[in-house]
Parts: structure tokens; C-alpha cells; sequence
């Protein structure tokens, strides 16, 4: 299963979209590579896809809206279906 994934950093208030087949081990590697050990990023979204192929295809397709009104709406919404 492959992860497309949304992390919001507190320090630099900002999202960063990607995608992963392992998301805690690709979180790991965000908060030790960008922030030189500070444990900064956090997981706000997830989706999962069967295949590579198309969580690559969803990355591209939130990264094209180059809109952070966009993500903050994916965020919202899956919170509320949550509830």
C-alpha cells in the first residue's frame, strides 16, 4: 500500500505533500534531514492507493493546485468525516 501524504511544520508554518510506501520511516526522514533533529513535521493527512503509479498520480495532481487553501480544505474535510 502506498501513502500520499500531507506534513505541516509549526516552526515554518508550511505543508509539504509526498508520497511513500512506508510513511513513518519517510516521516523520520523529513524531521531528521529538515530539521537537523528537531522533530518538527507532523502527519495532518493520508490517503493510500494499491499501487505506486497512482499515489504518484494524487501527489501531482494536489502539488498542480499550488493552493494552500486546497490542502487546508483536504485536512478539514477528512477531519470531518472523522467525526
Amino acid at each position: 500500500m502506498y501513502k500520499v501524504y500531507v506534513l505541516y511544520s509549526v516552526i515554518k508554518d508550511k505543508y509539504y505533500v509526498g508520497q511513500t510506501e512506508d510513511l513513518p520511516k519517510r516521516l523520520n526522514e523529513h524531521n531528521i534531514r529538515r530539521n537537523l533533529g528537531t522533530a518538527d513535521w507532523l502527519i495532518v493527512y493520508s490517503e493510500s492507493y494499491e499501487t505506486r503509479t497512482d499515489a504518484v498520480r494524487r501527489e501531482r495532481e494536489i502539488k498542480s493546485k499550488k493552493s494552500r487553501k486546497y490542502i487546508e480544505g483536504l485536512i478539514h474535510n477528512s477531519n470531518k468525516s472523522k467525526d
